[in-house]
């Protein structure tokens, strides 16, 4: 079975993400590879679709939004999981509970007829350099913390339930 766990990034904490959920899914059984969106030129060459980017503005990156839209058709009839690295992990007090929001938000981001069979949300590494000086300063404003928030133990859950879900039972 081929996976394609496939991630568009902006500081490579998705990439990393979505490599260690390739391991996983590999370590599993499966062939799974991790590749960026814009460099999938025949997505029809997989059966399976892990998609992720990282959110920016409570949406995906340009790159994984065009990959869905343009290959809807194939997508329909694949099993498909979708993923995203933002940084609820880095928020403290009443912005942390706005997390299950931004997955919505996301959401409806993308194309309505996008079937999928799970939606995780993971944190990934906020750096200073990352932002704009206004941009820090509005983020420390509001309690955030600049850090490496990678959950690894999550992500590799997260990849193992793929892999169980796709994985001929006993």
């Amino acid at each position: 079975m081929d996976v394609l766990v496939g991630y568009a990034t902006a500081h490579g904490s998705t990439r990393t993400i979505a490599e260690r959920m390739a391991a996983v899914l590999s370590r599993a059984g499966l062939t799974a590879e991790a590749r960026p969106l814009e460099e999938v030129e025949d997505a029809d060459a997989y059966r399976v679709f892990v998609l992720g980017s990282a959110v920016h503005g409570q949406s995906w990156l340009p790159p994984a939004r065009e990959f869905v839209r343009d290959n809807l058709d194939v997508l329909g009839s694949r099993p498909v999981w979708i993923f995203s690295v933002g940084m609820p992990a880095a928020l403290r007090g009443p912005w942390r509970g706005l997390a299950p929001k931004e997955l919505q938000a996301v959401e409806n981001g993308l194309p309505p007829n996008l079937r999928f069979r799970g939606h995780g949300l993971f944190s990934g590494v906020v750096g200073r350099d990352q932002l704009p000086r206004s941009g820090r300063v509005f983020f420390r404003l509001v309690g955030g913390r600049f850090g490496d928030f990678r959950d690894w133990e999550a992500v590799e859950s997260w990849a193992a339930g793929i892999a169980g879900e796709l994985r001929p039972g006993p």
